[in-house]
């Protein structure tokens, strides 16, 4: 039932663009959502939209930053998933993106807001050529 009102939402989206060249998802691996309601949205979209690019940008649990012990579990069960539906998957390591807060940015205590913003920034550049024109842009089939 949820996942029909999302794809209801998905639809409505879709109808008012003018170029639609993809969709991009952007989860994490370790959560029953992200994982489980990720994966069952790809596969629906894969269904609807079959000549249209998929890519997710999927936020991999580690070990060191872990909140639940069956974030393992989720993640493993639901890589199968993106490997049959997607066209391109972004893993991105929990872990090292602490460790980019920390490090590079000096924060002593990063929260989501941090993490969503170095996972944005990767979201933006590899989007870059879709968004502007240009002799060497193109889309992401290329």
């Amino acid at each position: 039932e949820l996942v029909e009102s999302i794809m209801d939402v998905v639809r409505k989206e879709a109808e008012n663009t003018d170029c639609l060249q993809g969709f991009q998802l952007a989860h994490s691996l370790g959560g029953g959502t992200g994982s489980g309601l990720g994966s069952l949205l790809l596969s629906k979209i894969r269904e609807e939209y079959p000549d249209r690019i998929l890519s997710t940008y999927s936020v991999v649990p580690s070990p060191k930053v872990s909140d639940t012990v069956v974030e393992p579990y989720n993640a493993g069960l639901s890589v199968h998933q993106l490997v049959e539906t997607c066209d391109a998957t972004y893993c991105i390591d929990n872990e090292a993106l602490y460790d980019i807060c920390f490090r590079t940015l000096k924060l002593t205590n990063p929260g989501y807001p941090d993490l969503n913003q170095l996972v944005s920034a990767v979201m933006f550049g590899v989007s870059t050529s879709l968004r502007f024109p240009g002799q060497l842009n193109s889309d992401l089939r290329k």
